[in-house]
């Protein structure tokens, strides 16, 4: 999976949470929880979905480092997906 095609599923993801989101208006170097209005439940949904879509395992202590779109998309890709 390319990165491109990584960032749509992380989209996608997104809007099972927030359906009103645009994906226009996500800048990728800026912090998606802030950007997205996500509590910690709601973050939390949003890795479970890509654990769920993607297969892969995000260990709770890598969570901090999934402060971007960008951030997300390149550890995903670092994971083989």
């Amino acid at each position: 999976m390319n990165n491109e095609e990584i960032r749509n599923v992380v989209f996608e993801t997104l809007k099972t949470i927030a359906p009103e989101l645009d994906e226009s208006d996500l800048k990728p170097d800026r912090p998606l929880r802030d950007q997205v209005d996500l509590d910690s439940m709601d973050w939390l949904n949003f890795l479970v979905g890509l654990h769920q879509r993607l297969h892969v395992e995000i260990p709770e202590a890598d969570y901090r480092r999934l402060t971007t779109l960008n951030a997300v998309v390149d550890y995903l890709a670092s994971k083989g997906v």
